[in-house]
């Protein structure tokens, strides 16, 4: 029992006040008061903690009543009366003040009387919220109070509306509804001139406060507090709702209010469901609630905060004051648990916690210890709380219906609800630094829905009950309704279309050399018909390596022509991955050109495979016709192999249909004519170069190929595009963001693609012509959607579906997510791969058919074959028939799952936000971050490896390599290491007593290489193991990988002591082998293409690990801005030239210091830093660099010599000019004064 205190135990706050005031003593904080003290000091004059509540009065007022009323409540609750100080040991206190007259009283409370009775409908209702808000909106001072604010609003001559304010610090909800009846009672009493009807109140607030501190120190508490900590200890996972905004560092506090409604039949359904589950209508409500975060989340442990009023004990229901602690209910929601199912565990959690509600949230953070951030509150972030039906009011008070908002949020989100007669009302308070209006006003219609799923069945898993509204449903059936008809044939007969319409027509630009469309087509005739003749025919996979050069095409086509597929094999690519490539595809026919010499370095893979060297092809004159080749619409295109997380590359089977299609969207998203320029940007072996290449011949455009050096990024691909009239350009968005911007007059349209663009792109480029954001994964033939960018655009959505393409956003049960909340895409339509070239297991995991209403059903088992002919064709595909849209359903349910993360926005755009799995894209190229590590692991030297994508600086994206060691120290106790040793190792005895006093003895392995790992056990006959680093030098070893160590004097006495010590609890620490960048990269060129070569690396002893053991990818560190471990020795840069060169290095890649022969490209450089370095250096310098140049002399050492050279030559030319003019002048003066003397 909490007893009321005797007076002696009341500590008086310095001496008695002045006689015209009270008296006041001190009190301690209660753990709750506390928190909110410490947040009033944080956040000062806020209303967060207001509590509003609002009654009515029909009749006529007695005034003298209603402030009697009040006068005796505030004389009744000490608490009313309490104002917050800090006291001379910076401790907070609660300042109590003693009544000693009713005169006294009316400082404890503001009474305020408007008089709105001139005012009409709807004027007076609007007026009447504006100042209940208002009088909601405005702070208290905790220090100076008072706490209370009462507002007295006279609507007509018997209407009045209360609007009561209180501060949360001195009252709770329950403590709300104490007041109301008291005042009911008061007034009755006092109105008809009698006394107050109420007992005096055995305890007070304080009372309890003191009683807590108590109670805090006792045995009870440990065994409260260890469910506590078993419910919540380790690691907390935050709540991670989808935002329309980013989380500010600070929260503000700032909210506003969504109110519901539930129907009377919801509500009585949601009642009758809960008693039959022996729930009440809290723990089903709160199950509902989770199940909403879940499919917001996806999250399976889930923690909610809920308040509970704590007010076990009989002596303190009649009191006001801030009892209420908080309870986090922590819920596993893992195994898609049937919602009966949940229940069950909700109940279970919340029945415990109800059970252990003593224990104070202060307490619980103050023992946990969670990490603390400012932007969040600790422990959980979303709350729950449901009051119980108000009693009613007797005449003339009655509770008003009015919903006063105090535009702030204690929580990112609280989903209130209060039971009426009439059903449940409810409302979403939510942070609106974090959530726009209309995404709560979703999460309403989702909340009912879910709930009136739940009640129809709630033996449903949670993972599958509806979550959309119907309008919801509808709309996102519409931005799939992307059906359009599209030519039924193969890409080939397209451009044979533009053969017969514009045969004149450049087709293909390389430099000097172009082919028209009739030219470019008989060339490609002639090689498929030799083709033919080598077995090439559908479904026949044809490989092909050539650099950059009309061949490119002219192989292409002919491939398509003779109707087989084509796999392009990139020369610049590791000899062993073209050799897995080879093997894995086993081409019967490979076209080359002899200068790449891939015959002799793939000469195992290549036994079998027939050659055609294209720059030593003769081709038959007779052979200019279209081949006839049988070949359709499904029949195999083209294979692009992409990065596999297994460590090797994978085939992606893509058909005719697909690329038909792409054509077909790509002329009216982007309106192509056949004076358009398309420039070839993309590598061969990246799908995006099938996608400019289809996008001219659908056109029957010009297609612009260049030599790899003119396609650099910067100054050297802004002239190509200037001296190329490009119209229309796809580039990843890292090479447009270096690419200077200057007039290019006949660049009309702009596509990024690979990767995530930044809106200042458009900006800059968009102006004055037409700017598109394209993304599609290589299992999609290219594209999937495209968006138009505009330059309002603070985001760059990916867009819509192309033609005959859908794009469903979908969660890990593969149901639809609700407009802003994030969920993997999947594709369906024409444009889908067959799935992976010997690998059918993967293509199971990565293609699946979904029912119509939504869930999984069985996994297609392996590559689909050709379904056969779909339309009439000529022998040489001339003829070509329209193909409708498909609308059959069997294909739209076929889904490729991407791995991609992404978001609808409310108008069905969508908003690409990254990758699910280990996938990244890096300046374009699509890669498995699984490969890397794959590969890393493989060096003898690897112990584990980490491949991530990092961006510590903004749009600056680069691959990470984190490395641990074989040779990383490992620790071993170390007495049982010295016996190994010397058990099972060879023993060598020393005639120590041939050394003379202050000798040396030099011990050594010679055959040992350097830096190898050796271990040296000592041990000295008599002296124990306590004195075997008593001596001035244990050990010494010698100085084999440029490290010293010096011992002073002074540190000798210290490491003396230390090191046995540490050697006894840590054990011996083995060398560490030095491994270098150089090695590691060398190592990964010889199996991963440049792109995939991490261009900084991180060497670390021991990888991060989260509680439950796995890596911790958050805590690997940021590479430093050092320079790296390379193998040459630091040379610092000592010509003028050389310095200037090294601070422009030093500032592109973020390194502290560049030595004379570093690397560029060991330095972290890839071709985009290298253009940023041209357009630094040519104003540094002064000089003009071309990027060929930069690349030619990757070392300072290098490009300095060779700028040098530069400028001596050029001095030497003009010196010599200089020379020449005056050789010149003094024969043209000598031959003056020749004449002048023939003259005289």
């Amino acid at each position: 029992m909490i007893q009321k205190l005797p007076s002696n135990s009341l500590e008086a706050v310095g001496n008695s006040l002045s006689a015209d005031e009270e008296e006041v003593f001190a009190f301690p904080l209660s753990s709750s008061q506390q928190r909110l003290w410490f947040l009033d000091q944080l956040i000062p004059n806020s209303p967060i903690y207001n509590i509003p509540g609002v009654v009515q009065f029909h009749g006529r007022l007695d005034r003298v009543a209603l402030e009697e009323s009040f006068n005796e409540i505030v004389r009744r609750h000490e608490v009313l009366r309490t104002t917050f100080a800090m006291i001379a040991n910076g401790q907070p206190v609660q300042a109590v003040a003693q009544v000693e007259e009713d005169s006294t009283l009316r400082r404890h409370y503001l009474l305020q009387e408007i008089d709105l009775s001139h005012l009409s409908e709807p004027n007076l209702q609007l007026e009447v919220q504006r100042l209940a808000i208002e009088e909601a909106q405005r702070p208290f001072n905790l220090e100076q109070g008072p706490l209370l604010r009462v507002m007295l609003l006279c609507l007509a001559e018997q209407e009045y509306t209360l609007v009561v304010t209180v501060h949360h610090i001195i009252s709770d909800g329950w403590s709300f509804g104490v007041l109301a009846r008291e005042l009911m009672a008061l007034y009755d009493s006092f109105s008809q001139g009698n006394p107050s009807p109420l007992p005096d109140l055995p305890i007070q607030y304080a009372d309890f406060a003191l009683w807590q501190q108590e109670w805090l120190q006792g045995e009870l508490l440990k065994s409260k507090f260890a469910y506590w900590q078993r419910q919540l200890g380790g690691s907390l996972p935050v709540l991670q709702l989808p935002t329309d905004r980013p989380r500010p560092a600070v929260q503000s506090f700032q909210g506003a209010r969504q109110p519901f409604a539930l129907s009377s039949t919801l509500s009585e359904a949601l009642k009758t469901f809960a008693r039959q589950e022996s729930a009440t209508v809290f723990i089903t409500v709160l199950a509902v609630f989770k199940t909403l975060l879940y499919r917001y989340t996806g999250q399976e442990d889930i923690l909610v905060g809920s308040p509970i009023a704590n007010r076990q004990r009989l002596e303190l229901e009649g009191l006001m004051g801030f009892f209420v602690n908080t309870l986090v209910l922590r819920t596993d929601l893992s195994g898609n648990p049937t919602f009966r199912q949940l229940l069950a565990r909700v109940r279970e959690v919340t029945l415990e916690a109800d059970a252990h509600q003593d224990v104070p949230f202060e307490k619980l953070v103050e023992a946990l210890q969670p990490e603390r951030e400012l932007s969040r509150n600790p422990l959980f972030q979303v709350a729950f709380v449901i009051t119980p039906p108000m009693p009613d009011l007797a005449p003339p008070w009655s509770y008003s219906q009015l919903d006063v908002d105090t535009g702030t949020a204690k929580f990112d989100l609280t989903l209130a609800l209060e039971e009426r007669p009439d059903g449940f009302i409810g409302v979403f308070e939510y942070s609106t630094d974090l959530f726009a209006a209309d995404a709560i006003a979703r999460m309403v219609g989702h909340f009912q829905t879910l709930l009136a799923g739940i009640l129809a069945n709630p033996d449903q898993c949670i993972g599958e009950l509806p979550l959309l509204t119907p309008s919801e449903w509808q709309q996102m059936q519409s931005w799939n309704q992307t059906q359009a008809d599209y030519p039924q044939g193969c890409i080939h007969q397209l451009f044979a279309e533009q053969v017969e319409k514009n045969p004149d027509v450049v087709a293909v630009v390389f430099g000097e050399h172009q082919l028209t469309y009739r030219e470019l087509n008989t060339k490609a005739n002639q090689l498929a018909h030799y083709l033919q003749s080598l077995g090439v025919a559908p479904e026949v996979l044809v490989g092909i390596c050539v650099e950059r050069s009309l061949y490119t095409i002219i192989g292409i086509l002919g491939i398509f022509k003779a109707g087989g597929a084509y796999l392009p094999l990139d020369p610049a690519y590791p000899a062993e991955r073209l050799a897995f490539m080879l093997e894995d595809a086993q081409v019967p026919v490979l076209l080359t050109q002899h200068s790449l010499g891939i015959e002799r370095t793939h000469s195992q893979s290549l036994q079998k495979t027939t050659i055609v060297y294209l720059d030593n092809w003769e081709a038959n004159t007779d052979g200019e016709k279209n081949p006839a080749s049988g070949v359709t619409s499904d029949n195999l295109a083209y294979t692009i192999y992409t990065s596999g997380s297994t460590g090797k590359p994978k085939g992606v089977l893509l058909t005719h249909e697909g690329l038909c299609n792409l054509a077909t969207a790509q002329q009216q998203l982007f309106n192509l004519q056949p004076n358009s320029r398309v420039l070839q940007f993309a590598s061969l072996s990246f799908d995006a170069s099938i996608w400019e290449i289809v996008m001219a011949w659908v056109a029957g455009a010009t297609l612009v190929l260049a030599q790899r050096d003119d396609l650099l990024p910067g100054t050297t691909l802004l002239k190509l595009l200037r001296d190329q009239r490009i119209a229309i350009v796809t580039l990843p968005p890292s090479v447009l963001a270096v690419l200077p911007v200057e007039e290019l007059p006949d660049l009309q349209t702009i596509i990024v693609a690979g990767e995530a663009c930044p809106p200042e792109l458009v900006k800059r480029w968009a102006p004055g012509r037409r700017f598109f954001n394209a993304y599609g994964p290589t299992e999609s033939t290219v594209c999937a959607t495209v968006a138009e960018c505009t330059l309002d655009d603070k985001k760059l959505p990916i867009g819509y579906p192309i033609a005959n393409t859908q794009v469903y956003i979908l969660d890990a049960n593969l149901q639809p997510v609700p407009v802003g909340v994030p969920g993997e895409i999947y594709i369906a339509g024409v444009g889908l791969a067959r799935g992976y070239l010997n690998r059918p297991e993967l293509t199971a995991e990565k293609f699946i058919f979904r029912k119509a209403e939504g869930r999984e059903a069985e996994e297609q088992g392996g590559l689909g074959a050709p379904s056969g002919d779909k339309g009439e064709r000529g022998a040489g595909g001339e003829f070509i028939t329209q193909h409708s849209a498909l609308t059959t359903q069997h294909l739209q349910e076929r889904l490729y799952k991407t791995g991609d993360l992404a978001r609808y926005l409310p108008d069905g755009n969508i908003e690409y936000l990254g990758r699910i799995d280990n996938q990244v894209k890096i300046r374009g190229f699509r890669i498995e971050l699984g490969e890397i590590e794959a590969v890393l692991s493989q060096h003898p030297d690897v112990r584990e490896a980490i491949a991530m994508a990092r961006e510590d600086i903004p749009g600056e994206k680069r691959l990470v390599a984190y490395i641990v060691s074989k040779q990383t120290p490992k620790r071993v106790p170390y007495e049982s290491e010295c016996l190994a040793q010397l058990d099972g190792y060879g023993t060598v005895k020393l005639e120590t007593e041939d050394i003379s006093i202050g000798g040396a003895c030099l011990i050594g392995v010679p055959e040992m290489p350097a830096a190898q790992p050796l271990r040296l056990c000592l041990t000295l006959p008599g002296v124990s193991g306590a004195r075997w680093f008593s001596g001035k030098i244990a050990w010494q070893q010698g100085n084999r990988a440029g490290i010293q160590f010096q011992v002073t004097p002074s540190e000798q006495g210290i490491l003396n002591q230390s090191v046995e010590y540490l050697l006894k609890t840590g054990g011996f620490l083995k060398v560490l082998q030095r491994m270098t960048v150089e090695n590691l990269r060398s190592f990964l060129k010889q199996k991963l293409p440049d792109y995939m070569v991490p261009s900084s690396f991180v060497f670390l002893n021991a990888l991060p690990q989260t509680p439950n053991g796995k890596v911790d990818r958050k805590a690997l560190p940021a590479p430093e801005n050092l320079r790296p471990q390379l193998d040459k020795t630091y040379t610092a840069p000592q010509t003028e030239i050389e310095q200037a060169i090294a601070s422009v290095w030093q500032q592109v890649l973020q390194v502290d210091k560049v030595g004379l022969y570093d690397n560029f490209f060991d330095l972290g450089g890839h071709s985009l830093r290298m253009a940023q370095v041209h357009t630094q250096l040519c104003e540094v310098l002064q000089q003009k660099v071309s990027m060929v140049e930069l690349f030619q002399y990757p070392t300072i050492s290098a490009l300095a010599k060779h700028l040098s050279q530069d400028e001596a030559q050029l001095a030497f030319a003009n010196s010599h000019q200089r020379a020449n003019k005056q050789k010149e002048a003094l024969h043209l003066q000598k031959q003056k004064m020749q004449r002048k003397k023939q003259n005289g």
